[in-house]
């Protein structure tokens, strides 16, 4: 029998030295300098649009917030050149007592928008998460006004007071009711100033009382009607405890939105009849654009400035709480 030598490495495998493989090098010299280029090409694209979006932020929002404080120390008018005054823009505005009747009167303003803003959309928000059809369609009636232009809104509700042809009056006047003088009467210009800012802004609480509802168990609502709870002791004992935290969150944030109450008033009543409906805002406006006295307007901005931020440090406090 003949045996076939074959020769080495003509057909076997090579026998292994049994040394470990060195590593190859990660790449090229010139290929780790492409690399770091490419890095810091993208990390300087970053940083540029970041820079450009805080010297737009600064710009456009901390400039005019230290420009207004420095405007609080100053006699400004525009007209000549600024003169610096200390506090006697502060003595001044505490001084005049249209100041405390414009607190007085966002402060009734922020009361009654509480009694009637805080409670409408809530229970808005109930009725509607009963209905199982046509729940969309409902939800877009009642996000509908916050949809409409302010300017619009305020128009719309001019006509329904008008004292003449105005359609309150005239629903009034259908009722054999006596007719009303809603804006031009000083016990009822506020409560109508109330009425529109609530129709105007309470969609979006609805659908955040609406959203907050979906989250609620189902699981609670069975047992509380196996137990026989009525529609009023599920609401008191299952509805609002679970909705705690959101319905303190919408009041604080209501209560900051209606101390900054300007439009109303402005396009409605003009902070009559005999300064009835004057809000802070609204003697923030005269003092800078009908007085041309931008440092008592700052003054008064900061005072307005410092009281939001009481308000937001609770905001804060709570929802970190929450948190």
């Amino acid at each position: 029998m003949k045996t076939t030598v074959r020769p080495e490495g003509a057909g076997a495998p090579a026998a292994s030295s049994g040394r470990p493989k060195e590593p190859k090098p990660a790449g090229t010299p010139k290929a780790a300098r492409s690399h770091l280029a490419r890095r810091i090409r993208e990390n300087l694209i970053a940083y540029a649009f970041l820079g450009a979006g805080l010297v737009v932020f600064a710009a456009f929002s901390w400039y005019p917030i230290v420009r207004g404080w420095l405007l609080g120390f100053q006699q400004v008018t525009f007209a000549q050149p600024a003169q610096w005054v200390g506090l006697d823009n502060f003595r001044r505005l505490f001084d005049d007592p249209l100041f405390v009747t414009a607190w007085q009167n966002t402060a009734w303003f922020t009361a009654l928008a509480l009694v009637f803003g805080f409670a409408a959309p809530l229970a808005t928000a109930v009725v509607l998460n009963e209905f199982r059809s046509a729940r969309g369609y409902l939800r877009m009636t009642v996000y509908l006004p916050v949809m409409l232009p302010p300017i619009v809104t305020m128009l719309l509700w001019r006509w329904f007071y008008d004292p003449g042809p105005g359609l309150f009056n005239s629903a009034l006047e259908a009722l054999h009711l006596p007719a009303q003088q809603w804006l031009e009467s000083e016990n009822l210009a506020m409560v109508s100033l109330v009425l529109v800012s609530t129709w105007a802004n309470m969609g979006t609480t609805t659908l955040i009382y609406l959203a907050a509802l979906g989250g609620i168990p189902g699981q609670l609502y069975e047992a509380a009607e196996l137990d026989g709870a009525s529609i009023r002791q599920r609401l008191w004992h299952v509805t609002l405890p679970q909705m705690r935290f959101i319905l303190m969150i919408t009041l604080l944030l209501q209560v900051l939105g209606t101390m900054q109450v300007f439009i109303e008033p402005y396009i409605l009543t003009g902070g009559g009849p005999n300064d009835a409906t004057v809000t802070v805002l609204l003697l923030l406006f005269r003092y800078a654009f009908v007085y041309s006295d931008f440092g008592l307007a700052s003054a008064m901005s900061m005072v307005l400035f410092v009281v939001l931020g009481l308000f937001s440090l609770v905001y804060l406090r709570l929802t970190r709480s929450k948190g």
